[in-house]
This record gives structure tokens, sequence and C-alpha cells, in this order.
């Protein structure tokens, strides 16, 4: 099915491309210091699926109906990073209250914040990019590509959802030490500045790389 020498190449290129910090790692870490790790792994499974969307169109060759809804994409890009910039900013002029886990509603936190990682995932014009130049180099020509395309896509999936996880376990283990007000504070900024760069990020970002 794969040429496993390909394989293993691919995946510990796709696992140092992932641990980089990008939108998604930067919004994940964000809402992880905010308001604790179980609301980043909410993000990271929204930002994995749309990823996940995307990667799995492209595998069953729909990039061009991609590239033909290019426009309502991009449209829907910019008004998520315009709303994301928003909270970086709300959040930079806050005092730096936190909410704690175990408040009421989490339900509705939980999915808001599914949406948003979603939003920023399915969004990314640098994923099918990716797709489109990153995959081939380890495609072995002497083995049907369909295969080895559906297994190196679910492997980038399961590497992402481990290594983001990963981050957001580690930004939710640093969140008690920035409990009290001087350091809830600090977690402000530094959230605020996550999400306006998450935002400016996903606005600058380009189809055509």
């Amino acid at each position: 099915m794969v040429n496993i020498e390909l394989y293993v190449a691919f995946c510990l290129a796709t696992t140092l491309l992932i641990l980089m910090p990008g939108p998604v790692v930067a919004l994940v870490i964000a809402t992880s210091l905010k308001r604790g790790t179980r609301f980043g792994m909410a993000t990271m499974l929204g930002a994995n699926v749309g990823t996940g969307v995307l990667l799995i169109a492209g595998a069953v060759g729909m990039t061009t109906l991609l590239a033909l809804l290019s426009d309502v994409f991009d449209l829907v890009r910019l008004v998520g990073a315009a709303y994301l910039i928003y909270l970086g900013i709300k959040e930079w002029r806050s005092r730096g209250t936190i909410l704690d886990e175990g408040q009421a509603d989490k339900r509705r936190g939980l999915s808001a914040l599914f949406g948003y990682g979603f939003l920023t995932g399915i969004t990314n014009p640098k994923t099918i990019i990716f797709y489109a130049a990153f995959f081939p180099q380890f495609v072995d020509p002497t083995l049907a590509a369909g295969p080895q395309l559906a297994v190196m896509t679910a492997s980038m999936l399961a590497i992402a959802l481990v290594c983001d996880g990963g981050y957001a376990v580690l930004a939710g283990r640093v969140r008690p030490f920035l409990m009290d007000a001087k350091r809830a504070l600090i977690r402000a900024r530094i959230t605020g500045t996550l999400l306006i760069v998450t935002g400016i990020g996903l606005a600058l970002a380009r189809r055509d790389g």
C-alpha cells in the first residue's frame, strides 16, 4: 500500500512542520491559557476537522471545486480573521478575568470554540497548497496513488491531533500559574497577542501561495 521508507520520512517531516507555530497552534494556546485545557482541546478538534475536510476534498479530486469557491472562502476567512482580531483587542483591554472551567454553560462555550477552530482550519488556504506541493514528494510511483494518499492524509490528521493536543495540554498546565491578578493580566496580554497574530495571519493568507 505504501513505501515504508517514504512513509516514515513523510511522518517525520509532517511532525516537524505541524510543530512549527501557525494560526491553529496560536489559537489553541490562546484558548487554553484563557479558559483551560478542555476548551483548548475543543478548539484543536474544530481546527483539525476543518483541515481534514480540505485534505479529504483534495484527496478525492475536489481541488478544482474549492478553487471555484475561492471568493466565498476568502470572505469567510476575512470575517473570521476580523473576529479573532476583535477578540484579541478585547482581551488586551481586559484586566485578565479568568473564566473557570467549572462555570456553567460549558456546552455553549465548547461548541463555539469548536466552531472558531473549524473556521480557522477550513479557511486556511495553505492547506490545499501544502497538500499539492508536499504530498507528491512521498508518493511511490510504482504503487497505486489512491491508497498512499489516503494513508498519508489519515496519518497527517493523527499527527496534527497529537501535536496540537500537546500544545493545548501544555498551555493548560501553565494556566494555573497565571491565576492571580497580576499574572492574569500577563496571561491576558499573551492571549490577546496570540489572537491578534492569528487573525492577522489568517487575513494575510493567500491562495496563490
